[in-house]
């Protein structure tokens, strides 16, 4: 095992530039390069690519990656090939000569990794299983297969065939957004029931959570205004539910002397691109969009995102704002919600195919829109994972509302729970916990529990409320399989068992209207310590260099890269290729114009 985790630390520093994996990502690698089979979990910017492209560079043969969108395989095939990694997509916008061109190139063992839609793979599945090296199968956005995932796909459906047609090569599922029921399904669907899950935190902590309500119209403009304004020359996207609100949102902000415009699958092609171009490439500083927008794109320096309206569940919110802040540094996002949009939006999950659990995954996201718990809490316990103090980086953490001492009544309701074996809801344990005389309650022998009346003084909107906070904070979770009976998680145990103290929000009938919220942003390293004019120029000669190639800014070296050559100057091609983020290709590629901008910046200051 040390001969491959050496071998994938040289490959990783040669092509990469870096020296050490994220967590989780090697051995997430070396489960996959001993043959076995894996479900990944790794939020948005946490190196989810990177565990399956070092796979495919330690072993012989290529790697297939499945892959839902165009624009995502563009651009990762792009970013490849900048590292000097060759690499290769098939899809309808390319003629059909061109496609047999490359897979000819993978027969004669000259691609590493070929990204492909879940439909020609299975086309071309026969053919490839028995004369293709494959050394690997990797099916990104993998929730797309299961119908408990938000955003499921038919034509993923049909992807268990491929352990059938490729027993020995293993099989590497990988999302960003899945929750319990999601993982197991996605595993039952690829037929891998022996996989591996690897689950890594969720958590993002340079991202800002803000959420505000009742704001509509010009209040609802200024607001939006004033914090692009506090974000000035950084790249930011607005979702917005309609494709209309994408175009008089942008119009509005034009008018205002902001660079925005409006992006929707209804604009011609030509315009799409153009305006998706601009953007990536920093010369647009605003998109006004619909949800679709940014899942194919990689651009690691959006600052900020903006939920014109409030999203149609957990799932989505979390992808969306996860596109800020993929390079690590600080971002901020700012929510806006009201009962207009639930509305629209009940009536969409009613009318959808999947009624039942789309209208409970609103419910969250009304739920996490009203809250009076740490957001990032609430995010954290809906992905199962356990996180147990606020955040610090949200507007509830900003600006707390009054805490109780919440221990006794969680123990209350958590004991209820466990004498009635955990199968009731919510509603029920409500119930049980005011001492209804219910028929159902009686009937059941729910009323000779010890637990039966003990909360006979709390209302019913106060135990509803209260719950609900227990659900935020990741003491219970709804087991939505069997009838949406309420479990406790090991953190509930811990409270019921007197092993740890639990705060609530006090329950107001009329809740105190909250102060704005002030984003407090964390800090990143040592960021007092960059020289803002040399990241400037550096940002200059960045662009340029990415103009005459024809590719992104951010292709070239992120903002995270750029920051870090501001604060330690190097001069020297030895000292620029150890600096974090510069591998081997791009030390040959870029040397010699970045470091002649440090000189020259360095000579104008000690000349001053």
């Amino acid at each position: 095992m040390q001969d491959i985790e050496n071998e994938a630390l040289a490959v990783l520093k040669k092509f990469y530039g870096y020296s050490s994996f994220y967590p989780m990502q090697y051995e997430v690698i070396e489960h996959v390069v001993t043959g076995h089979d894996a479900v990944v979990l790794m939020p948005t910017g946490g190196g989810k690519s990177l565990c399956y492209q070092l796979p495919a560079l330690l072993m012989p043969g290529c790697a297939i990656i499945v892959s839902p969108l165009l624009a995502l395989m563009k651009d990762q095939v792009d970013a490849l090939i900048a590292n000097g990694i060759p690499a290769a997509a098939i899809n309808s916008q390319q003629s059909e000569q061109q496609n047999r061109d490359i897979i000819d190139n993978v027969f004669r063992q000259n691609i590493k990794l070929l990204y492909i839609s879940p439909e020609r793979l299975l086309a071309h599945m026969d053919e490839w299983s028995h004369d293709m090296l494959i050394n690997m199968i990797a099916i990104d956005e993998a929730h797309c297969i299961s119908h408990w995932g938000h955003d499921f796909r038919p034509e993923y459906s049909q992807l268990s065939l491929v352990r059938e047609r490729f027993p020995g090569v293993p099989i590497l599922a990988l999302t960003a957004t899945a929750d319990r029921l999601t993982r197991i399904d996605i595993k039952e669907q690829l037929n891998i029931p022996h996989a591996k899950i690897f689950i890594n935190s969720f958590d993002r902590p340079n991202i800002s959570l803000n959420v505000v309500s009742g704001l509509s119209g010009r209040s609802k403009l200024k607001r939006i205004v004033n914090f692009i304004e506090k974000h000035r020359h950084q790249s930011g996207i607005i979702y917005c539910l309609s494709r209309k609100t994408t175009e008089t949102l942008a119009t509005s902000l034009q008018s205002l002397g902001i660079d925005a415009q409006a992006f929707h699958a209804g604009l011609p092609t030509d315009q799409k691109l153009r305006v998706q171009q601009a953007f990536i490439n920093d010369d647009l500083q605003v998109i006004c969009a619909t949800i679709a927008f940014g899942m194919g794109i990689d651009k690691s320096n959006v600052r900020w995102i903006i939920h014109n309206n409030m999203p149609k569940n957990i799932e989505s919110y979390y992808q969306e704002i996860g596109r800020a802040g993929r390079d690590g540094m600080k971002a901020d996002t700012l929510m806006f919600y009201s009962f207009g949009d639930v509305k629209t939006l009940m009536s969409f999950a009613n009318n959808s195919g999947q009624a039942m659990i789309n209208v409970e995954k609103l419910n969250r996201m009304q739920q996490y829109a009203e809250a009076s718990v740490c957001r990032r809490r609430i995010l954290l316990s809906y992905f199962n994972e356990r996180y147990d103090h606020d955040c610090g980086n949200c507007d509830v953490c900003n600006n707390p509302p009054d805490k109780i001492d919440g221990t006794t009544l969680c123990q209350m309701a958590l004991s209820a729970m466990a004498r009635t074996h955990e199968a009731v809801g919510f509603m029920t344990l409500i119930d049980i916990l005011r001492g209804s005389r219910k028929s159902e309650i009686i009937a059941k022998g729910y009323d000779q529990l010890k637990t039966y009346g003990v909360g006979h003084d709390l209302t019913q909107a106060m135990w509803n409320a209260y719950l609900l906070q227990m659900l935020q904070l990741g003491l219970i979770y709804i087991a939505y399989e069997e009838d949406g009976h309420l479990k406790s998680t090991s953190l509930g145990r811990e409270v019921l068992y007197g092993k740890r103290k639990i705060e609530l929000s006090r329950f107001y009938y009329n809740q105190p209207d909250k102060k704005t919220a002030k984003s407090v942003p964390l800090p990143m390293g040592n960021e007092q310590d960059i020289d803002e004019l040399l990241l400037s120029k550096l940002k200059d000669t960045r662009r340029a260099l990415a103009k005459a190639q024809g590719i992104p800014p951010y292709m070239v070296f992120s903002d995270k890269v750029l920051a870090i050559m501001a604060q330690e100057k190097p001069v020297t091609k030895a000292q620029f290729g150890t600096l974090y983020g510069v591998g081997e290709h791009k030390t040959n590629l870029y040397w010699p114009q970045f470091t002649a901008v440090i000189k020259r910046h360095l000579n104008e200051a000690a000349n001053r």
